[in-house]
């Protein structure tokens, strides 16, 4: 860490090591407005305070809890109002809504497909298996499934 008149700071490449990210990332962040812009050492480098890590890790750990980085940037912004509002809470139970819907969804995909390898499907518009789930080799031979 570097010291200069207004206290310490770390380089670019320091932020993005001890933060886990690339620069290009940094970069965007700020360019978002996710971070501050830093200000400049007095040989020109970007002087980022060391916050910037703890606030670059809460960014990276709302993204792997299913926020975007417009909601990050939000929730962000509110945080930095210094009133807290039920609004995380909220985004929250909307986002268990969402995971709930995403893990139905695969449930369904899972089924079908443990019902594709039960049955031996060889294609998906010319399967041989002898009781083929897939709707596809009807579309295929130009059938609806009502005709077959």
């Amino acid at each position: 860490m570097k010291q200069d008149i207004d206290g310490p700071y770390l380089r670019s490449g320091q932020v993005a090591e001890r933060a886990g990210v690339n620069l290009q990332t940094l970069r965007y962040y700020e360019r978002r407005g996710l971070i501050a812009e830093p200000r400049r050492s007095p040989g020109g480098h970007r002087a980022y305070p060391p916050e910037t890590v703890t606030l670059l890790t809460v960014i990276k750990a709302a993204q792997r809890l299913g926020f975007t980085l417009e909601e990050v940037a939000e929730l962000i912004d509110t945080g930095r109002r210094g009133h807290p509002t039920p609004d995380l809470r909220a985004r929250a139970q909307a986002k268990i809504a969402e995971v709930d819907a995403r893990i139905a969804d695969l449930t369904t995909i899972r089924t079908a497909l443990t019902q594709v390898v039960a049955a031996g499907c060889d294609s998906l518009t010319h399967c041989t298996c002898p009781d083929c789930p897939l709707p596809f080799t009807d579309l295929a031979a130009g059938r609806t499934p009502e005709e077959s």
